[in-house]
């Protein structure tokens, strides 16, 4: 059994330093820890049971004023790949560091700051001080440092950890450590609830199919399905709701859908969230006991009165406090949106993953507690990163089904392999249109997969 954990950093960026040690140790690997501050250290020295386990410091000595590593010119201009003895299928990414590794009797020393590398993926202090942004003012995933050094499908952070792991037990082996389990969450951004609002609207749509589209038969039988759906015999389109929950059911877990109540903008208001039909779905789904979030409209991701307004309205609606959601468009602006959800009472954000590219944003897909570098504190809001939005690969990417899947599979067979959280975005508008044909498919067999695959050992 270890006897005691004792960590020695240098005296520098103390509270950087304290939030991703105890993030790494006590929140992945299950150990406690007793940090103490060494003026005359240079480095991470962990003490055990008379053993040693040093990794350099690569990062924040060189930036020992507080905040002065927030510069657009200390990101790293090169990641480094080298095969390790603790991890034993494939190179590791060095963001900060080098290939040093040498075993000694009582002692390990490794040239890779896992440390600060972990704490440049979980804070994002990389999408502050790099001011690229998309047509929707997002940090684009084909931007980061993980994807143009070939690492955003990997959950980077998760490997530093299984190579501590593997460090510490190589110096005992009878280690007590955390036990976690692969998790599938899918997610469902509400941003409209049908296809069809009025007649005008289809008529509207179905002239078009007859003057653009030169197809009477085709606008026929849009008028003859809406005709349907106001006499309540079919569903419309968008209304997915139902068998979203079933698929869910059949696989033992819960969907999570997330609801906007407000909106200033052209991309928000396509329902409202105290009409009659808001209100039937939403007991429906309480019913059920599936979840129900929040989705803040797209201008509230850095705007906190009108984050605030919009969350008091869906919780008065739905007359149940909401304790988790992922921004519209997925905006984000770091640290301010993360914040805003602390301030607002939220415990789970899901927002952070990238809306061009699929892959692991934080460098992992396991829930962490979030760190506001600015204010140097470790909030009680945990992230719970996005990996795959159906969009990134069809509409982002233009991919087909056949490879779509082969990524899926990817993704849940590498959160199998690290025992870690996977969450997934579908929208309930993307099964129906013939662009999205054979997207319900595909979803059964998505979930299929992660229920049944085998899972690494």
């Amino acid at each position: 059994m270890l006897s005691n954990l004792n960590i020695k950093i240098p005296a520098n960026n103390i509270e950087e330093r304290s939030y991703i040690i105890k993030i790494i140790i006590e929140d992945f690997l299950g150990l406690s820890c007793n940090l103490i501050l060494d003026a005359e250290e240079t480095n991470y020295v962990i003490c055990f049971d008379e053993k040693q386990i040093i990794f350099k410091d690569k990062f924040f000595n060189i930036y020992p004023k507080d905040f002065s590593y927030l510069d657009n010119k200390n990101l790293p201009s090169k990641v480094l790949f080298f095969k390790n003895l603790f991890l034993f299928d494939e190179d590791i990414p060095v963001i900060f560091g080098d290939d040093e590794l040498r075993v000694e009797n009582n002692k390990i020393i490794c040239g890779i700051d896992i440390f600060a590398s972990s704490f440049f993926m979980l804070t994002r202090w990389e999408e502050y001080v790099n001011l690229t942004r998309d047509e929707h003012n997002r940090f684009p995933g084909s931007e980061s440092l993980a994807y143009k050094n070939n690492f955003l499908h990997r959950p980077v952070v998760n490997e530093y950890v299984e190579m501590l792991k593997n460090i510490l037990l190589y110096f005992n082996n009878d280690l007590k450590l955390s036990t976690t389990n692969y998790q599938l969450f899918l997610t469902h951004d509400v941003d409209t609830l049908c296809m069809w609002k009025n007649w005008k609207q289809v008529f509207k749509v179905a002239l078009g199919d007859i003057i653009k589209r030169k197809n009477i038969n085709l606008s026929i039988e849009r008028i003859a399905k809406y005709l349907l759906i106001i006499r309540k015999k079919i569903n419309d389109p968008y209304d997915t709701f139902d068998w979203l929950m079933d698929k869910s059911e059949a696989i033992g877990i819960k969907s999570r859908f997330y609801f906007m109540s407000g909106g200033t903008s052209f991309y928000d208001n396509y329902y409202k969230v105290n009409a009659k039909n808001t209100l039937d779905l939403m007991q429906k789904i309480r019913k059920r006991e599936h979840i129900i979030g929040f989705h803040p409209s797209y201008n509230a991701y850095n705007n906190f009165q009108q984050f605030k307004n919009e969350k008091d309205i869906l919780e008065k609606t739905f007359k149940q406090k909401i304790l988790e959601g992922r921004e519209h468009y997925l905006r984000f602006e770091i640290p301010t949106t993360w914040q805003i959800w602390e301030d607002n009472g939220l415990e789970i954000d899901g927002t952070c993953g990238y809306a061009d590219k699929e892959g692991f944003r934080c460098g992992t897909g396991d829930e962490f507690s979030v760190f506001n570098f600015l204010k140097r504190e470790k909030l009680k809001l945990k992230e719970r990163p996005l990996i795959i939005m159906e969009g990134t690969l069809k509409n982002y990417q233009n991919l087909d089904i056949k490879q779509s899947e082969t990524i899926y599979h990817y993704y849940i067979d590498i959160s199998k392999k690290y025992k870690m959280k996977i969450s997934m975005l579908f929208h309930n508008s993307s099964f129906v249109s013939t662009s999205w044909k054979g997207w319900d498919r595909l979803y059964e067999q998505i979930i299929n997969y992660s229920s049944n695959s085998i899972p690494y050992l």
